[in-house]
């Protein structure tokens, strides 16, 4: 019988995977082993446990940028073997400290180094990496934003985009995300977030808070706009694959991603997750957005339809663009080539960072 949450999962989440740090041998050899959605998580984390074997070796051999590679890698693999497996929190929780040990030994290795940040919020902690570019600060500063089964483990890729265009990143863990998805909920006001994040990031001698720019993926697109749609100091907004309102797509979510809704919101019933998600609404809130806005979409997209990003850009009264991709999946994690570049491009010029300057970076 075919096991249909795990067919969800290998069907949808490849290019993401493979995007976002997993090696494609690794993701085929992995998911091919695997009967049931129960053997998710352990399989995912016998692949991480390969590569931070690796890590051990490479840093005990003073390979340290190797080390930081494997590390991160790790992290990745164990992030993707929780992300979505809110059945068994015990082993979500397990794979997820082993997430954040790894990436944590990868920080201090990565070329730029980066710092683990924490920021104290509502009695919890909000945890985010950051990492400047090798030139004299103050840097413009991009704020990356997960969505719904995302993390701060997952961004590598996405850093290095920024990084190598002159601009530091901070990725961040907001409520009911990694670090903060068993203290805090998910919720749609992202003002005070926002604040609270800005305002840490002002403390840092290395960020320039007069040139902070936003992106974020998926449900982190929706966190995204209404942090733009709030009275901060936002030069800049991507918003990739995020939807307009969570509560009139919800009927057509897959079932893996509203039972993680479901969890992450800490709401008692699948009734009450619905209820939820139509408080995650731009409703209201795209029209006060008057600052720079691009939205990125595919019109292959599962999870949210491509007119949702239209709606937004249509009603933002500031500038804004419109990238639609004929092939794009959700997040168009398939065509990666086509909009990670041309957004760290965008941000690059809406933040005033100097043209070609000149930055190499390996990790």
């Amino acid at each position: 019988m075919v096991d249909v949450l795990l067919e969800t999962a290998v069907a949808n989440w490849e290019p993401r995977f493979t995007a976002n740090g997993v090696d494609a041998s690794d993701y085929a050899r992995i998911t091919k082993s695997l009967e049931r959605w129960d053997d998710w998580c352990d399989a995912w984390c016998s692949g991480a446990e390969t590569h931070l074997a690796l890590a051990e070796a490479a840093e005990r051999e003073g390979r340290l940028l190797s080390a930081g590679e494997f590390y991160a890698r790790a992290a990745t693999y164990f992030h993707f073997a929780k992300f979505l497996f809110v059945h068994d929190l015990d082993q979500a929780k397990a794979a997820h400290a082993r997430a954040v040990d790894a990436i944590n030994r990868a920080v201090p290795l990565f070329d730029p180094p980066g710092s683990r940040e924490e920021i104290a919020f509502e009695g919890s902690t909000l945890v985010g990496i950051f990492r400047a570019p090798h030139r004299d600060g103050p840097h413009p500063t991009v704020i990356l934003i997960p969505g719904l089964d995302s993390t701060k483990e997952e961004f590598r890729d996405v850093e290095r985009t920024f990084l190598d265009r002159g601009m530091a990143v901070f990725a961040l863990d907001g409520p009911g995300q990694g670090e903060a998805e068993w203290t805090l909920p998910i919720r749609p006001e992202w003002d005070r977030v926002g604040d609270t994040v800005l305002g840490h990031l002002r403390t840092m001698a290395e960020v320039d808070s007069e040139r902070i720019g936003v992106w974020g993926v998926s449900l982190g697109g929706f966190y995204a706009a209404r942090m733009a749609s709030s009275d901060l100091p936002i030069k800049g907004t991507i918003a990739l694959a995020g939807p307009y309102n969570l509560g009139a797509t919800w009927k057509d979510l897959n079932p893996l991603t509203r039972r993680a809704f479901e969890v992450r919101s800490f709401s008692s019933s699948p009734e009450e997750a619905e209820k939820r998600a139509w408080d995650m609404t731009l409703e209201g809130f795209a029209s006060k957005i008057t600052t720079p806005l691009l939205v990125i979409m595919g019109k292959r997209d599962r999870l949210f339809p491509w007119q949702d990003g239209q709606r937004l850009a249509s009603e933002a009264r500031g500038e804004s663009r419109v990238v639609l991709l004929e092939e794009g999946n959700h997040g168009c994690a398939n065509v990666v080539y086509r909009h990670r570049s041309l957004g760290a491009d965008w941000m690059a010029q809406h933040l005033d960072v100097a043209a070609n300057p000149g930055l190499g970076m390996n990790t």
